[in-house]
């Protein structure tokens, strides 16, 4: 009877599993069509009104997040062109749409049909071919699959003066439906897991499980919450540098493995392809969205394991000169598996030297982490044992995570104001000469048929007087050093401002900036270290550095998306990108360490499991994102709904994989 307790976990990854393909079997007969939410010049346009040879004519096949517009001209004094413009697009041209031939005779519309897009509000503009000028301007917010007729006719008793009313054909789609119904399924998934790891603690449920178990194994289950990390193992003190670790763990300050695995768990999914929805992919340039949280939240939780391992290893007595060596190892080998393994794609063909891609996330990482690690190894003091209890090293990227004291060793004690940052100095003079390395490279530095200081999306955006501009001087930079054949060859402006050039998001300016979003995490690490067993001294730290860093956030962005001084920007990693971001990091991680580690509301599961296997997580969904069980064949690839239960397969099935890895001991570090 002793697998007893493996069939309830081995249960409870399959209800996992099988949250995300419920989520769309539930759909399986279609999708539902959205309430009809426009003005109310929105009204179905009568049977008998509609041109009879309108059901012969082959309309353009409809692709995910666009609509039909059937455009009817009764104008009989020339063509029309039609134009249209995102609002999404920031001070961006219009684009010509199509051409409506006039109106053969009255009462006989011209018929032209387009898909527009309906991700975001548009405008439509009509003008006049014949005399060069405008006939109406439309605003107006297009559903997902939705049909739509635009009839253009001259009023009653006056040819001169023309109307353009919209008329709802076809009402759109709920595309986001199967959202709702994925989040239902995980939330009851997540409440049966709490309920079931309450009931298991009751005592008449302990006593049937110590009669129909072995006692041992039921002491397992009930220690470890139905499948988190129990508290009483240990993980090994050996230091030696090994590829794979086959070792018990220890209770580590679970907040911050909870908190990487959250935001590696959502990048799994982003990359996978959220779904084809707009808002899990990358703002095209300025603004957030989903995609654009998740790697600026795993440097900051880089920098705090930073923080955390090395004061421990010097703790215990290991050389400066041996950490150094490790360092520079894993920096490296970083670097190396981003260009070699996560950059190629090998299903397309051998790997070409000519076209490489240099820049990556892993190297961003690996220069990020070498910078960090060598600054604070350089001034770094071990924090002494009465300070704060022994650290345990876990390596991914130095991962190491502080042990947390049971509630009996939690005392609080005076200690001395700021001086986690008092006694660092030297590493602020440096990160903040590093900032001002990237203002003055980015507003002084002349870009060839630039403006100097120019941080738009090139393109049509800015009216169209820069079209190969993208980026400024961090997208010169690249291209001047790199190459333009080893930059990324697709970036996210690409669609929304039809750039002309190569850009990357990784490039080496914003390198800077995320150095510097690393030492914040550095910082947070400090805090844990210095105010150990304070864990109010350690929450309201959290909370000043959110809110100071969410001032200055408001100060460089005058709180709007494109009017600020320096705007939110992932492509650029502007510096108020890193403050917001930060900003939300340590409003995140004080949450977590209040539930995890704190209160001890939450285990931090399932995220815990892939926050302890970083790099393998990440390196593997790259590297087998093609492949089944991660992907296959889709009947219709135009559905939000096939897309998103495919991409919750896949990031749930890693999931899973990190935690089998973990009841197994096996974790891969560098």
């Amino acid at each position: 009877m002793g697998g007893g307790p493996w069939g309830v976990r081995r249960a409870l990854a399959a209800a996992l599993l099988a949250a995300s393909v419920l989520s769309a079997a539930l759909l399986a007969r279609g999708e539902l069509p959205g309430p009809d939410a426009q003005e109310p010049q929105r009204q179905r346009q009568p049977q008998e009104q509609q041109p009879r040879d309108l059901n012969k004519r082959k309309f353009p096949e409809l692709k995910m997040d666009q609509a039909l517009l059937i455009i009817h001209n009764e104008f009989l004094h020339g063509d029309l062109n039609v134009y249209w413009l995102s609002d999404h697009c920031y001070q961006c041209l219009y684009q010509f749409l199509v051409s409506v031939p006039v109106s053969p005779k009255p009462g006989h519309p011209s018929i032209a049909a387009v898909a527009v897009s309906s991700q975001h509000p548009v405008t439509l503009l009509l003008n006049d071919t014949l005399e060069k000028k405008e006939i109406c301007r439309i605003h107006y917010v297009f559903g997902e699959f939705g049909n739509y007729s635009l009839w253009v006719k001259p009023h009653y008793g006056g040819v001169s003066q023309l109307s353009c009313d919209m008329v709802v054909n076809e009402s759109p789609v709920n595309s986001n439906f199967p959202i709702y119904i994925a989040f239902l399924i995980y939330i009851a998934i997540l409440i049966s897991s709490s309920v079931g790891n309450f009931f298991v603690k009751l005592d008449p449920v302990r006593n049937w499980l110590y009669k129909k178990m072995n006692p041992r194994e039921t002491d397992r289950l009930i220690n470890s919450e139905l499948g988190s990390p129990t508290r009483a193992e240990s993980y090994s003190s050996d230091l030696q540098l090994e590829a794979w670790r086959l070792t018990p763990p220890v209770h580590r300050l679970r907040s911050l493995d909870t908190f990487r695995g959250i935001a590696l768990i959502i990048m799994v999914f982003v990359n996978y392809g959220g779904g084809k929805y707009w808002f899990f992919k990358h703002e095209s340039w300025n603004g957030l969205t989903v995609a654009d949280l998740v790697f600026p939240w795993f440097v900051f939780i880089m920098g705090s394991s930073v923080a955390l391992s090395l004061s421990s290893m010097l703790r215990r007595g290991c050389s400066k000169w041996k950490l150094l060596g490790k360092i520079l190892w894993r920096s490296l080998l970083l670097c190396v598996i981003g260009i070699l393994i996560v950059n190629p794609n090998y299903c397309l063909g051998p790997l070409s030297w000519e076209k490489l891609r240099i820049p990556g996330v892993l190297q961003r990482l690996g220069l990020t982490y070498l910078v960090v690690a060598v600054l604070e190894l350089l001034f770094a003091k071990a924090v002494p044992e009465n300070s704060t209890s022994e650290n345990k090293q876990l390596g991914t990227h130095g991962n190491s995570s502080l042990i947390f004291p049971s509630t009996s060793q939690k005392k609080e004690r005076p200690c001395s104001s700021f001086q986690d940052i008092i006694s660092y100095w030297p590493q602020w003079i440096f990160i903040l000469m590093l900032e001002a390395i990237w203002v003055c490279v980015t507003f002084l530095l002349p870009v060839p048929g630039c403006p100097t200081g120019y941080l738009g999306p090139g393109g049509i955006g800015d009216f169209g007087k820069y079209p190969n501009c993208t980026g400024g001087a961090a997208g010169y930079i690249d291209r001047l050093l790199l190459g333009e054949d080893h930059i990324y060859q697709h970036p996210s402006p690409n669609v929304l401002y039809h750039t002309k050039v190569a850009y990357d998001p990784e490039g080496l300016l914003g390198t800077i900036n995320s150095i510097v979003m690393a030492f914040l995490g550095v910082q947070a690490g400090k805090i844990l270290l210095f105010y150990k067993d304070q864990p109010k001294q350690i929450m309201l730290r959290f909370l000043l550095w959110s809110a100071m860093l969410a001032i200055i956030s408001g100060v460089l962005t005058k709180f709007s998306q494109n009017e600020g001084f320096i705007p939110v920007n992932k492509n650029l990693w502007s510096i108020s990108y890193v403050t917001t971001l930060s900003f939300f990091a340590f409003l995140l991680l004080l949450f977590m360490y209040f539930l995890v580690d704190v209160a001890r509301l939450w285990s931090g599961a399932p995220f815990f499991y892939p926050g302890m296997n970083s790099i393998l997580v990440y390196v593997g969904h790259e590297v087998f994102e093609n492949y089944f069980p991660f992907q296959w064949k889709m009947e219709d690839h135009q559905s939000h709904k096939e897309h998103l239960t495919q991409n919750l397969v896949a990031t749930s099935l890693w999931v899973i994989i990190a935690y089998v890895l973990y009841r197994k001991r096996i974790f891969w570090k560098i």
